[in-house]
């Protein structure tokens, strides 16, 4: 009922336009400006090029024309102009005009010159509106595409991180860690944000950060006694909103490489700065041995997934930043984040 109601309105909006392009050119094409008045005599045949206007318009662009059978559509164009010359001039001006222009035939190009300007100005605004139609339909595809692609990318992050998280408590679990039931607890109210709080486009920047410290003492819990583990924030503002699971990857990755390459000095240090001006400073820096293999850090679909999303979500409102120095990688991210909307 909905689409139907958008359908009906859409081609009022077009009837409408129409009819107020076929009073104003009916006043320009029937006044005489030599003598200022309305020529009634003439409304039929302007009735005429408007017909073929409409004919030309609502059947000959959308058969012909838009599906590029452009011979047929010349050819068509031909025949319909023909009849509008044979319409006038035998008929119309015989009998509107019997004793004056229905004597004499002046010729197709000298009548042509009164009937090309109203169909080139009826089909030109009918191009005219059915470009700004495709355009905004164009828009709305890619609106639905984007949010397609973002719903997709969004959904590879939870089984991203279940994967990683559930193995590294299964091996806990199985040596019978007494640190096993905290890991649980900080893992299902990670994983409580994930599936009820982060749903929505953007989020609570205030929330996002508390996930990720929730995130970053899970992993700390995991890393025991191994290695040195800071995460800070300051922030002039919180009141801002950040679309959500962006940050987490960047901190997944470093506690995933750096477990993976070393058993011992694992460094991860993990700072978040936001300015009155929405100003997002990200920065995670984490050691890594260079022995391991260091290309694959800077791929994976974690990273690509986030990267996909900033250009899509933050398009030239961010800049990352990914490098590694001797046994150091270091994620560099600022972003401009929007302001919560308060009702």
């Amino acid at each position: 009922m909905h689409v139907k109601f958008n359908t009906i309105y859409k081609l009022s909006k077009e009837f409408w336009f129409q009819t107020v392009l076929t009073v104003v050119l009916l006043l320009f094409f029937s006044f005489d400006r030599r003598h200022y008045i309305f020529i009634p005599d003439e409304m039929p045949f302007f009735a005429s090029y408007a017909l073929a206007a409409f004919f030309i318009n609502y059947h000959l662009l959308p058969l012909y024309f838009y599906t590029k059978k452009y011979i047929l559509f010349a050819i068509c164009i031909i025949i319909t102009l023909t009849l509008i010359i044979v319409n006038e001039e035998l008929i119309l001006e015989r009998i509107i005009y019997p004793t004056s222009r229905g004597q004499y035939f002046p010729g197709v190009f000298y009548t042509l010159i009164d009937i090309l300007p109203i169909l080139s100005i009826y089909i030109g605004f009918k191009f005219a509106w059915d470009a700004h139609k495709k355009q905004r339909e164009l828009e709305l595809l890619k609106n639905e595409m984007k949010e397609s692609e973002l719903q997709f990318l969004k959904s590879q992050i939870n089984p991203h991180f279940l994967f990683n998280n559930l193995n590294n408590l299964y091996s806990y679990a199985i040596e019978s860690s007494p640190k096993t039931p905290s890991i649980i607890l900080e893992l299902s109210a990670v994983l409580r944000y994930m599936l009820y709080e982060c749903k929505e486009d953007q989020v609570s920047l205030s929330k996002e950060l508390e996930h990720l410290e929730s995130f970053t003492a899970l992993n700390k819990l995991q890393i025991e006694n191994r290695g040195t583990i800071t995460f800070k924030t300051t922030y002039d503002s919180k009141h801002y909103t950040i679309a959500p699971l962006i940050l987490i990857v960047f901190i997944e990755n470093a506690f995933k490489h750096s477990t993976a390459s070393q058993a011992n000095n694992i460094s991860i240090e993990i700072k978040t700065h936001i300015d009155s001006k929405g100003l997002l400073s990200f920065y995670c820096k984490n050691s890594f041995f260079e022995q391991t293999n260091t290309n694959s850090l800077a791929h994976g679909i974690g990273l690509e997934n986030v990267k996909k999303r900033l250009r899509l979500l933050y398009p030239e409102a961010h800049k990352l930043e990914i490098t590694h120095e001797e046994n150091y990688y270091i994620v560099s991210l600022q972003l401009q984040l929007k302001p919560i909307a308060y009702a």
